[in-house]
């Protein structure tokens, strides 16, 4: 179904960072929708476009491989779509639209929101209507997701409806607070990284299912109200 196909009562899940063959095979027994590869050297969770192609080779028709990219150069976005099969793009720098829009050749896009205090949510959305998704993430220092909350009920309620079935929502979730995130704001999916990890850039298969079984009850549970 992928990522970013909105069913009302079913959040997707995407989990970001992988890096070895087991963190797939886990990813894909837990259930997730998505998963995520960090093209950006300075993380400690970054792969090569040889690696994710191999790790993407493991992955069953369905489940969406996201490529995370940070003010990419295109030497750097070519060696990557030489290789590995991605099927959507995420944009985590200060690329502008059009950057996001040449990059992705028309495949599915979602650009980042580094939110803040006195994030412009209107403005965001409009810059990058074109968007097929608004990733929610915390503003911190550096870029790629910081692992870090922030405060959703800054997100304007309005707003939250109205581009619910494009809102893909991170920053610091984890099995233990992503069922209150989804019961607060109905996003069309949620995306993790260190909220099943082990330590730093170890993702931990335990994890991974409590997560998706976090979703899936906070689901069950929104379903029945």
């Amino acid at each position: 179904m992928g990522l970013l196909t909105y069913s009302p009562g079913r959040t997707r899940v995407k989990i970001c960072g992988l890096r070895t063959a087991a963190d797939i095979d886990a990813a894909v027994t837990a259930g997730v929708d998505a998963v995520g590869f960090v093209f950006y050297p300075p993380s400690a969770r970054a792969v090569t476009p040889h690696i994710a192609a191999q790790l993407i080779a493991r992955l069953p028709a369905g489940i969406d491989a996201v490529g995370l990219l940070v003010n990419a150069s295109d030497e750097e976005y070519a060696a990557i779509r030489a290789v590995a099969p991605i099927t959507l793009w995420q944009f985590h720098g200060d690329e502008a639209p059009e950057r996001c829009a040449q990059i992705a050749q028309n495949e599915p896009w979602m650009k980042a929101a580094r939110i803040g205090k006195q994030f412009a949510f209107d403005d965001f959305s409009l810059q990058y209507r074109d968007a097929d998704a608004f990733l929610l993430d915390a503003l911190v220092e550096g870029y790629g997701g910081g692992g870090v909350p922030f405060d959703w009920q800054g997100i304007p309620q309005t707003w939250a409806s109205e581009n619910a079935p494009r809102v893909v929502l991170s920053g610091g979730l984890n099995a233990h607070n992503v069922g209150e995130a989804i019961a607060r704001l109905h996003p069309c999916a949620v995306d993790v990284s260190s909220g099943v990890e082990s330590s730093k850039g170890v993702k931990d298969a335990a994890l991974m299912t409590q997560f998706v079984q976090a979703v899936r009850a906070a689901d069950a549970k929104t379903s029945s109200q």
